[in-house]
């Protein structure tokens, strides 16, 4: 049987980081804690803090459950954990320069080929361009895990546009509204920094041709897109617009904003939109949702795209299995925290190890995700396990396989108490002029018994991540 590192016992003693949680559990009943679950409830709906789930039928737009026991780190731990990603951030803003310039690592045999110019997240259309201070992945998501008291991999980089940092921040602003005395009896770090951050972040990689404070916009797709909410939420927080692309218009060298007052300069884009999407005379012709000419503009050097079109090449999941040869080519030096045990099915023996073991692998799409396109493989049935055996089989390069991780577990409060749930996180950190995080993230907790699956449109929920100050 798998046995699970529990992070607030060992044991059967609390760990020091819980010792202070440890008699707020004891001490709540049953129905007082009912009464606070359903007052978070009430609070996130009338806020709107919703994910919409598209294609199940029904209102795609869901309040994602939020659970109120809170996941500890001690300060050494955040230490360790911030270091590493922040290593990893420049790695592979390194390496998206690198491949969109001479692709020196491809040159030197560290990484093959095909799996950078032909992956359908490279993109030509900025080869040779390099984006003001060298940054192409402005907010990189990392997901990490956890299996023992010192043990944390890296299950997946997202160098694009990750989302979920509005439930980091309303999380926390929720426990401190519904436990006040939780803050007075514990020293935590704050992550309400993050939108000042976010903001210093993008205006510091405001481009060369920019001569006053840069004017930044968020650019959504619209309201029917599942993380809209967070699009206004950030941009209301930073006190910046948020615009559709119907809202911006090129003319000349320059983007502008239409405004009540007449067109306005724009300097910074944010964009929450695929690369696909962005410019219809540059990619795909058909989008509704872009600006036309944006891409001219941009390599002109007339605005900045945060984060760069092309960035997605760093973060598929083939690419990722090379992610620590990137440390060790661009900074020389050894990886901090490590990339989780991955087999390549593009690769003959890798393939054959994953088709004689599927009932124990977790298998992935190479360009999945949101928990979707992948396979858990102890969680499935024969049929469902030779179902996927066909995928693979068919296109062996769109996937690859991990072991079945034994994630570590955190208390969480269940319909029949507290039970142990198993747990991932998803820290933001910020590249621009500097490289910044604040000390937390997204806890994302499979709600689900035994469930193995954390992301909010398989079941999952989340919870506010604590990071003890020193």
């Amino acid at each position: 049987m798998t046995t699970y590192f529990n992070e607030m016992y060992d044991g059967g003693q609390v760990r020091p980081p819980y010792a202070r949680l440890s008699d707020w559990m004891a001490s709540m009943p049953a129905d007082r804690r009912l009464e606070k679950q359903a007052e978070a409830e009430a609070l996130f709906r009338r806020i709107g803090i919703t994910f919409a789930v598209y294609g199940e039928g029904g209102d795609p737009d869901r309040l994602i459950p939020f659970d109120m026991f809170p996941r500890v780190f001690t300060g050494g731990e955040w230490a360790k954990l911030e270091r590493g990603i922040k290593q990893r951030a420049r790695a592979l803003n390194a390496f998206l320069v690198d491949v969109y310039g001479r692709g020196e690592i491809v040159r030197a045999g560290r990484i093959p080929a095909h799996l950078v110019y032909q992956n359908e997240a490279f993109e030509r259309a900025v080869v040779g361009f390099v984006p003001p201070k060298g940054v192409y992945s402005h907010i990189v998501g990392i997901d990490i895990v956890r299996t023992g008291p010192t043990d944390f991999y890296v299950l997946e980089d997202n160098c694009r546009t990750p989302s979920g940092v509005s439930y980091m921040l309303e999380s926390r602003e929720m426990m401190m509204r519904m436990f006040p005395d939780l803050f007075r009896e514990n020293r935590i770090e704050p992550v309400d920094r993050y939108h000042e951050l976010l903001r210093r972040t993008l205006a510091s990689v405001a481009p060369a041709k920019c001569e006053r404070d840069p004017t930044i916009v968020i650019l959504t797709p619209g309201h029917y897109n599942s993380a809209y909410y967070e699009h206004s939420f950030l941009a209301d927080l930073m006190g910046v617009e948020l615009v559709e692309g119907a809202d911006l218009f090129v003319d000349g060298a320059f983007v502008y904003m239409r405004t009540t007052q007449g067109p306005k300069r724009v300097d910074v884009i944010y964009r929450r939109i695929d690369d696909a999407f962005i410019d219809p005379l540059c990619f795909r012709p058909d989008s509704m949702l872009g600006i036309p000419g944006l891409m001219d503009v941009y390599r002109s050097g007339g605005v900045t795209i945060c984060s760069a079109p092309g960035a997605g090449v760093a973060d598929d999941k083939a690419v990722y299995t090379y992610v620590p040869e990137m440390v060790r080519f661009y900074l020389g030096e050894e990886p901090i925290l490590n990339n989780v045990p991955t087999w390549k099915c593009a690769e003959r023996d890798d393939l054959g190890h994953v088709l004689a073991n599927l009932g124990d692998l977790v298998v992935k799409e190479v360009h999945g995700s949101g928990g979707y396109g992948m396979l858990v493989g102890p969680k499935s049935t024969k049929a469902e396990i030779e179902e996927f055996r066909a995928r693979i089989v068919a296109d062996p390069g769109n996937y690859i396989a991990q072991p079945t991780l034994a994630l570590s577990t955190t208390p969480t409060f269940v319909e029949e108490g507290i039970a142990p749930r198993h747990v991932d996180l998803r820290p933001y950190c910020l590249v621009g002029e500097k490289i910044e995080l604040v000390p937390g993230g997204m806890t994302r907790v499979a709600l689900k018994d035994g469930s193995l699956v954390v992301n909010s449109s398989q079941g999952g929920g989340v919870k506010d991540t604590w990071v003890l100050a020193e």
